[in-house]
């Protein structure tokens, strides 16, 4: 559900003095949401003044047609037109110049319109929409999680399940308090959405399950190859970090919660039996009672399984001690990344 729009600062000079802070915001378009994040610099990262999620299915019939949908564009240029006025409403409001980034990801990457359609919503929207590839998604991912990443150890594997991929991220931990460095990266062209459409129902059956499980194991074999992560994780000293639905759904299922809550998922350290139990537990579930989940509702119901299967090739190949879940993601990489090279020189954004 979205929020409301933001209330803008008092309107006497004094109060926008008072208020007036640099402001940064983060807009992610991707296969199946489109998200939006406004912050400022705080002592722990950054405060958040707003934000916004809305799904979309942008990348809806893709996997059949190779094309978006005029429909899916449609649904998409609505959610990003909500965000253009709320960074509009942010830029006018005297809070500060508004520093504004706005990516879209895999399904743009993969669609044969996804070019044509990112010139559509730039002229709809006015806003500075653009393609990223997959390294810079999982750079992202790895600046939005840097905090929990050097926490302890010497290596993270850092995977995102995203709607049509799944990044994978090999980080070496710095201990001289430098940022996490990305040593190798692995994008997947599997997502939730793009598995429902493929091989929804086999998810499940058990042998169905299984075969899904197998095939993704089987695409992670030559970034394994490479790395010999698990030959790392034999060793110790190496941090496992999931940000994605899959793994937030799958905390708010171990934890028994009867809402969803970000502030006890956040960073929640899970042990590989309670993940082994929670997957377990979603998959006995079944189609209606997951739709019923306080977690996940009927808008998810039919991610939760692929996006298990996903999260299950990668914790039974690299077998490490306990994952790390993160609810966070390419805009907190974004508002980070902006606030660091904001520090020299401010730019600020405007809509027209």
């Amino acid at each position: 559900m979205s929020n409301p729009l933001p209330t803008p600062p008092a309107s006497s000079a004094e109060s926008r003095r008072s208020y007036r802070r640099p402001v940064f915001g983060g807009i992610d378009l991707g296969t199946n949401n489109c998200r939006m994040l406004v912050g400022t610099p705080a002592s722990h990262g950054f405060q958040v003044l707003d934000s916004f999620s809305r799904v979309v299915r942008l990348g809806e019939g893709l996997y059949e047609t190779g094309r978006l949908s005029p429909v899916a564009m449609e649904r998409a240029i609505a959610s990003l037109s909500i965000c253009a006025e709320r960074a509009k409403r942010w830029s006018d409001s005297g809070a500060g110049p508004l520093a504004l980034r706005a990516i879209a990801t895999e399904a743009c990457r993969q669609a044969e319109n996804g070019s044509e359609f990112i010139d559509l919503a730039r002229r709809k929207t006015g806003l500075p929409l653009e393609i990223i590839n997959p390294r810079e998604e999982a750079e992202l991912a790895v600046e939005s999680c840097a905090s929990l990443i050097c926490q302890g150890g010497r290596r993270a594997v850092l995977f995102d399940i995203g709607g049509g991929s799944t990044e994978i991220a090999w980080v070496r931990v710095n201990c001289d308090g430098a940022a996490p460095e990305l040593v190798g990266y692995l994008s997947l062209p599997v997502g939730v959405v793009t598995l429902s459409e493929r091989c929804a129902e086999a998810c499940y059956t058990e042998e169905g399950f299984g075969s899904v499980v197998s095939d993704i194991t089987d695409m992670l074999r030559s970034f394994e190859a490479v790395h010999r992560i698990g030959q790392e994780i034999r060793q110790g000293g190496v941090m496992m970090v999931g940000t994605s639905g899959t793994v937030t759904t799958l905390a708010g299922v171990s934890l028994r919660l009867d809402r969803y809550r970000r502030g006890l998922v956040d960073g929640l350290s899970l042990t590989r039996p309670a993940v082994d139990a929670a997957l377990a537990e979603a998959r006995a579930l079944g189609r209606e009672g997951l739709r019923r989940h306080p977690c996940i509702g009927a808008d998810r119901v039919n991610f939760v399984l692929p996006g298990c299967a996903i999260f299950a090739a990668i914790h039974e190949l690299w077998q490490v001690p306990q994952l790390i879940v993160a609810d966070r993601g390419l805009r907190e990489g974004m508002l980070m990344r902006l606030m660091r090279a904001s520090r020299p020189v401010r730019r600020g954004f405007r809509l027209a």
